[in-house]
């Protein structure tokens, strides 16, 4: 038996989060819409939490068509909500959870609030299930250890979606240090899935900020060497605390187990597609397919022996701090501490001037740090960054996704060495 589960992601890499499930075998995709990858999955258990690309993941509890824009969706979704006939299967051991939350997003002008969405559920669902309803409305946040749903609209489709995980995905348990303009860990992973890592030796983030890109690059090369530079020492410090909780950071926890009127361990119910017709009436469907064993996949682990010979590449006597399979330091972005050619892949997010502004030598040349990255870089290197104001002189442009965050739209970009700009392979 298989379950439908819905992956959320940053708008512009659903493609990668796609791949990813692909690569890891974690099951079969059905298709993308706005922010979602649809896929089954034979095994919805912890294995699904290594997907790195993803914010979060979510079990289809009900997938409910016939959800317009005026208020009659709210009745159709509570309807939805009142008829499951079971919630979608999670490997826990019983035990009672502190009740039930909702939180809501849609696409589009809507007659109705987000609140009303949750509201409208989310008390179904609580009586459905016998647990307290705790609603957002008002500013409210639900006590911890909540079974908690999501609803996302799109069109006239709309799914009622159970977490997987106590908390989202991108709540990285190794993020404890974080600096203005930290990159979102689930683009950075896209970052370093793009830089196609495998046989890269020593790679590169020359504006690392809290360390977050090259943390989620050890999760696919994890015996490669990795050195991240800031001008803020601030940053170097959260950046080391971060690369230290990497190797003790528990793995993500699962969220507690449902316990009314759910099937007994061990049963894999059929997730059912809701339709409602506009008179009313309501209509189960089944859905199902999925091929290719399931691998977990938990957070990668760097080395811990440090950074052998790392302290070799640099010139100019730099200081830093070793912290597992990284190195850390202080340096001017406009002057990398590096020999020239020695870096095989450079990921990069540098500073917009908006949450973070230039410092050192690029507030006067923000173009010296293309001129940095281009000299240290291999002739077979591979640069991925995340820009918002065009590509840099002196390199040719391999792929392009353009992405949404925080209401603007940079672009991720692949680069290797040269002047040439080839006409891009993926564009969004």
């Amino acid at each position: 038996m298989h379950t439908l589960a819905v992956a959320r992601a940053v708008h512009g890499i659903e493609p990668l989060v796609a791949a990813e499930i692909h690569r890891s075998r974690l099951g079969s995709v059905r298709g993308l819409r706005h922010r979602e990858v649809w896929f089954d999955t034979a095994d919805p258990g912890p294995g699904l939490l290594g997907l790195r690309t993803a914010d979060d993941v979510l079990l289809v509890a009900a997938v409910v068509d016939g959800v317009g824009h005026g208020r009659l969706a709210l009745r159709r979704l509570a309807a939805a909500a009142r008829a499951l006939r079971a919630l979608p299967p999670r490997p826990l051991p019983h035990r009672d959870a502190a009740g039930v939350e909702v939180s809501a997003t849609f696409v589009g002008r809507r007659a109705y609030t987000r609140h009303d969405i949750e509201d409208a559920v989310g008390a179904e669902l609580g009586r459905r299930l016998r647990l307290p309803y705790h609603s957002r409305a008002g500013g409210a946040v639900p006590p911890a250890g909540c079974l908690a749903f999501r609803v996302t609209i799109q069109g006239e489709r709309a799914v009622i979606g159970l977490r997987l995980a106590a908390r989202p995905l991108h709540r990285r348990p190794y993020k404890l240090g974080s600096v203005p303009g930290s990159l979102h860990p689930p683009l950075a992973a896209a970052m370093a899935a793009l830089a196609r890592l495998d046989g890269a030796r020593t790679v590169l983030d020359p504006c690392c900020g809290a360390g977050t890109t090259l943390l989620e690059a050890a999760a696919l090369a994890p015996h490669a060497r990795f050195l991240g530079l800031d001008h803020n020492p601030a940053a170097i410090t959260a950046a080391t605390t971060n690369a230290t909780h990497l190797h003790t950071a528990p793995t993500l926890p699962l969220a507690p187990a449902y316990s009314a009127g759910t099937p007994e361990a061990g049963t894999h119910p059929t997730p059912t597609v809701t339709r409602v017709p506009a008179e009313g009436r309501t209509a189960a469907g089944v859905v199902s397919r999925a091929d290719g064993p399931v691998a977990g996949a938990g957070y990668s682990r760097a080395r811990g022996a440090g950074w052998a010979g790392g302290a070799g590449l640099l010139v100019g006597g730099a200081g830093g701090v070793a912290s597992g399979g990284f190195w850390w330091g202080v340096a001017d972005g406009g002057r990398v501490p590096l020999g020239d050619g020695v870096v095989d892949r450079v990921l990069v997010n540098p500073p917009w001037g908006r949450q973070v502004a230039a410092g050192g030598l690029l507030a006067g040349d923000p173009g010296r740090l293309w001129r940095e990255v281009r000299r240290v870089l291999a002739a077979d290197g591979l640069v991925v960054a995340l820009v918002h104001d065009g590509v840099p002189d002196g390199f040719t442009v391999r792929e392009r996704v353009r992405v949404s965050l925080s209401g603007r739209h940079p672009e991720l970009v692949v680069l290797s060495p040269g002047r040439a700009r080839a006409r891009t392979g993926r564009g969004r």
